[in-house]
């Protein structure tokens, strides 16, 4: 599996360098390529979680609780809105999960993660309107007839 040379995309719009630094840290993961991992990720990351309390398995991942091969993220779809990059993924009927990461200047430096939970993202800065336009929504195909909690997210 090759690993997107992150400097490559520095041309690219903001959106586009941040999904291609995402999906780079995915790979980077799947390989167990730590040092990229590590390259993309601030030190003083901040995180959150929400979902069953034995689900943490990104953190897991990313402070080397346990190894890369415990649990497969395998992203369904990855998409970017201003400075976030949405990656959702799922695994049969029982396992979904959202991560949103936050990048400054082409370093993550916030991640949110959601495990079984639907996530709906809305933009509530001023547009002179009267309602909030819903930018992403969570669309699993395995698990439309499944009851999840859900979350709203703001930018």
């Amino acid at each position: 599996m090759e690993i997107t040379n992150v400097d490559s995309v520095a041309a690219a719009p903001p959106e586009n360098q941040n999904k291609a630094i995402v999906n780079t840290l995915y790979k980077g993961l799947a390989s167990g390529d730590t040092a990229t991992v590590a390259g993309l990720i601030a030190t003083d990351l901040e995180w959150w979680f929400h979902g069953p309390q034995n689900c943490h398995h990104m953190m897991k991942m990313l402070t080397g609780k346990c190894s890369t091969t415990a649990f497969k993220f395998e992203p369904r779809s990855i998409d970017a809105i201003d400075e976030c990059v949405i990656v959702e993924g799922w695994e049969g009927a029982h396992v979904y999960w959202v991560h949103v990461w936050t990048l400054n200047d082409g370093l993550i430096t916030q991640f949110r993660e959601y495990f079984n939970t639907w996530l709906t993202v809305k933009d509530l800065r001023p547009f002179g309107c009267s309602s909030s336009p819903t930018l992403w929504q969570s669309h699993p195909r395995d698990l439309t007839k499944r009851s999840l909690p859900g979350l709203m997210f703001v930018i």
